[in-house]
């Protein structure tokens, strides 16, 4: 049992979360699709695919810095690290997602088979070199999941709209660099520490962190405004709507940026993990939306009907 549950933890399952994103173009693309049991399961497959190719990228990461990982306080009782799960299991792991990633990409359409490749490279060419260059290494985090709406999108088919792009790249600028304050909260911010643990860190200072913070919290907020304020925003939901959820992204934004820096989250998918209130805005954001989507129009009609009464 303990050698299974080591497997368990060799493919990360909790941060299979991150791939939700795929879910993204299903709930935007309108009222139509999100109740299209062909459309939810293409949607479902991709999410799949990017489940096992993300495992993957973790496995090879684990096993590209070893030894880095063995003088990390928590990394060392990861399953490769401690020595639980050999490399040569774990590669033989890493190759099976691999290829059932891959098949279940192509098997989906064409576009998503390739959005998938282009994912591998992006976080095979991170994993190798561009993790250690200060910027590009939180860009390649973004560009990932924008890559993961992206594969969404093509999945089912629709037409990529640039602000599903925009937001998603700007949000997940602004978590990208939180997760690195978070790095360096854990160390009781002692940089020497922290680039012990992730080098990259040395060239992070809490000065350059925070106006990094500040600049992408602030594009992230306004991104989003700007797009629930577009025309073409409210003709495909038919109303504007959208906008009366801006609270709660904004109080989600503002949460996030005080907890990165109390020391208790390695990351931001351990703080969703755990933190209550976070979870609850998003909960509520989610609904709103889909409120939003599938019934925004009859809502409207029902208040001009009552105010003009």
């Amino acid at each position: 049992m303990e050698n299974i549950l080591e497997y368990i933890k060799l493919v990360r399952p909790l941060h299979w979360l991150k791939n939700t994103f795929v879910f993204a173009a299903l709930v935007f693309a309108g009222k139509n699709f999100l109740f299209d049991i062909h459309k939810i399961s293409d949607s479902f497959y991709a999410f799949l695919c990017f489940c096992f190719l993300s495992s993957f990228v973790y496995i090879i990461n684990d096993i590209h810095d070893l030894e880095y990982d063995r003088k990390h306080p928590t990394k060392r009782n990861r399953p490769i690290a401690s020595g639980k799960v050999s490399v040569l299991s774990a590669m033989i792991i890493a190759i099976v997602l691999l290829v059932l990633g891959l098949f279940i990409g192509f098997y989906v359409n064409l576009l998503l088979g390739i959005v998938a490749c282009l994912y591998l490279f992006l976080n095979l060419a991170y994993c190798w070199y561009l993790k250690h260059h200060v910027i590009v290494d939180v860009m390649c985090i973004a560009i990932g999941f924008v890559l993961r709406a992206m594969a969404g999108v093509v999945a089912i088919g629709v037409v990529l709209s640039p602000w599903l792009v925009v937001c998603t790249f700007t949000l997940c600028l602004f978590v990208g660099f939180g997760k690195r304050r978070c790095e360096l909260a854990v160390t009781n911010d002692d940089y020497i520490e922290a680039s012990e643990r992730r080098p990259i860190l040395a060239r992070y200072t809490l000065e350059l962190l925070g106006n990094l913070l500040t600049v992408s919290a602030a594009l992230a907020i306004t991104t989003f405004l700007l797009y629930t304020m577009d025309e073409q925003t409210s003709l495909r939901f038919g109303t504007n709507y959208m906008i009366y959820t801006a609270p709660l992204v904004i109080y989600g934004v503002f949460r996030f940026a005080v907890l990165i820096q109390s020391g208790r989250f390695e990351g931001p998918i351990e703080l969703l993990a755990v933190d209550r209130p976070f979870q609850i805005t998003i909960f509520l954001w989610v609904i709103m939306v889909i409120i939003i989507v599938q019934f925004g129009v009859h809502i409207k009609a029902f208040l001009h009907h009552l105010i003009s009464m």
